[in-house]
């Protein structure tokens, strides 16, 4: 059974091949392909608020961390990323973590949830993110150089998360 957790120091020896696989393949996040290790560090497990982990049998499957998107005025909303192990595909980890931290970012005090930056070529994912009730409300024309597409938009989803 898939749990998720917050993650540990530790973990990130099993987080870094899935960020590893998924940043080098260029095709869903800007980070750069080459990022090393202590940078992938810093930018999942550091910066983030809160990162976590979804396991079966100690083995971990995925990850996610939730932010707040805008400081001030803006901090009511967050922002998330989510990465599934290659291997770990077409299992629903990604609904079952994006449920999760929409359910997490209320129990944060947190009001939406806004994705800044979904490449619009990630068709699953944009697919999967308007089934949870995401809106698309801005569209960057080009503004993500694919590896195998050439320049693609970039989409800005939004969810109100609460009444």
């Amino acid at each position: 059974m898939i749990q998720i957790r917050t993650a540990t120091s530790e973990d990130f020896e099993q987080i870094w091949p899935i960020f590893r696989a998924v940043v080098a393949a260029g095709e869903t996040y800007t980070y750069p392909r080459d990022t090393n290790k202590e940078q992938a560090k810093q930018l999942w497990m550091n910066t983030p608020r809160q990162t976590l982990v979804a396991e079966e049998d100690g083995k971990i499957l995925g990850s996610y961390f939730i932010k707040t998107n805008q400081t001030g005025s803006g901090d009511h909303v967050c922002n998330c990323g989510y990465m599934v192990s290659p291997e770990a595909r077409g299992r629903g980890l990604a609904r079952l973590m994006c449920e999760h931290s929409q359910a997490l970012a209320v129990t944060l005090g947190y009001r939406a949830m806004q994705f800044n930056f979904v490449v619009s070529s990630n068709e699953v994912a944009v697919r999967l993110w308007t089934k949870l009730g995401f809106e698309t409300v801005g569209r960057l024309p080009r503004a993500f150089r694919h590896p195998l597409l050439d320049d693609v938009d970039a989409l800005v989803m939004y969810k109100w998360l609460t009444e």
